[in-house]
């Protein structure tokens, strides 16, 4: 068998390559997540991402080119979650800044990280909206309500089997979210016009 050694070389040089490749993958998704998570809690604290942003994005940029050529690895779960991670960051600060969202061609990211961060996008603007309510801002945690229902309505028209998109899940948590956010919101309106009814009672 005098080719056995060249094929057997070959596929173990092939395999090597794609062992290193694995080991940046790794190391890049759990830079993509902490810095993501970061970003978002600072957002809630309202601090600017500054370099963060930029260190995310050229960390995302460095994993999607590294991966061009190897779809196996660009499709293994932590990939897809990192790169889910990202595309949270991107919609929420859009949302935020300009009321609209990025496309996934906006962001450099596939239709699965980016629904599945569409979804994620929901509990975050939930976050806002109750930080907004216990501030006073009561218009703002409406608008928050109001862009909740939309997300939610986006994602709700994706139906199909995990195997394409695991968004079922997603969909159900957005639901919850969404009626939670509903009765907190009517609770709160309800107690501020309780409240400014009896200032002026009170002055009267």
């Amino acid at each position: 068998m005098k080719n056995l050694e060249k094929v057997v070389s070959r596929i173990e040089t092939e395999l090597d390559e794609k062992d290193q490749i694995r080991e940046i993958a790794l190391k890049s998704s759990r830079a993509i997540v902490r810095l993501a998570g970061g970003i978002l809690k600072g957002m809630h604290r309202d601090e600017s991402p500054g370099g963060s942003l930029e260190e995310l994005r050229d960390e995302v940029s460095r994993l999607t080119n590294l991966l061009t050529e190897h779809p196996d690895v660009a499709n293994a779960g932590y990939v897809e979650n990192a790169l889910q991670e990202y595309t949270e960051v991107g919609i929420v600060m859009a949302v935020l800044e300009r009321g609209d969202v990025p496309s996934p061609e906006d962001l450099g990211v596939g239709s699965v990280p980016y629904l599945l961060g569409l979804g994620d996008t929901i509990g975050e603007l939930r976050r806002f909206c109750l930080d907004d309510l216990r501030t006073g801002r009561a218009d703002r945690a409406a608008e928050r309500l109001d862009q909740m229902e939309e997300l939610t309505g986006a994602i709700m028209r994706f139906d199909y089997p995990d195997a394409i998109v695991a968004i079922r899940k997603k969909q159900d948590v957005a639901r919850s979210l969404l009626e939670k956010t509903r009765g907190e919101m009517t609770v709160a309106m309800s107690n501020r016009q309780l409240s400014d009814r009896l200032d002026e009672l009170l002055k009267k």
